[in-house]
């Protein structure tokens, strides 16, 4: 009972952790509530469909965990229910590691990065792989327009999630966040570079 992601995230060796140094008190507060942070709500909705890219960790059968960054348009990560969310897997390197390990261990951990506001989102889950035969789900996870062959869709049960604060997160801004933010900017150089032509003109 309690906070699903800390259910399955705080095991025996990591309360022993919590324990030894302080912090197992306050984090016992989050087992004897009714259950949270168990579904998708539309806080978590938001913010997954807003992000371009996340990082999601598998296990090898030789219990090496591996790490992979995933990227698409902002939105390629669909909310299809509270308790589901998917996206296609495009062809990258062929490696197939994540594609690999998610063939024998289904669990996954996924995390949500948003730079700029200093917010993280993670997630654990259970993921099905989708194949191309499947492909009333694969209408589902498309992106009409992305010019990107799709090798698969991937789908995720989530078991729980939790939000990190934001401290040691360092501040970054894409391109595109960079060139709307100082929009106003540019306009206003461009107008007074205007008026100098003008006047240079003039004399």
């Amino acid at each position: 009972m309690g906070h699903k992601f800390a259910e399955l995230a705080f095991t025996d060796r990591v309360k022993a952790l919590q324990t030894a140094n302080g912090s197992r008190r306050n984090y016992a507060r989050m087992e004897d509530v009714p259950d949270y942070n168990d579904v998708i709500g539309p806080s978590e909705a938001a913010f997954i469909t807003a992000r371009d890219s996340f990082y999601m960790a598998t296990v090898s059968e030789t219990g090496w965990p591996y790490v992979q960054h995933r990227g698409g348009p902002a939105g390629f990560v669909k909310v299809l229910d509270e308790k589901t969310l998917g996206f296609a897997d495009f062809t990258g390197n062929r490696q197939y590691v994540s594609a690999g390990n998610l063939s024998g261990d289904d669990r996954v951990s996924l995390f949500f990065m948003d730079y700029p506001n200093k917010a993280r989102l993670k997630l654990l889950g259970h993921a099905r792989l989708v194949g191309l035969e499947e492909s009333d789900i694969l209408a589902k996870l498309e992106l009409p327009g992305y010019r990107a062959r799709v090798e698969r869709g991937i789908l995720i049960t989530m078991a729980g999630f939790d939000w990190n604060c934001p401290q040691h997160i360092t501040q970054r801004y894409t391109l595109a966040e960079l060139e709307k933010a100082t929009e106003g900017l540019r306009q206003r150089v461009a107008e007074l570079e205007a008026r100098s032509e003008e006047g240079s003109a003039a004399t």
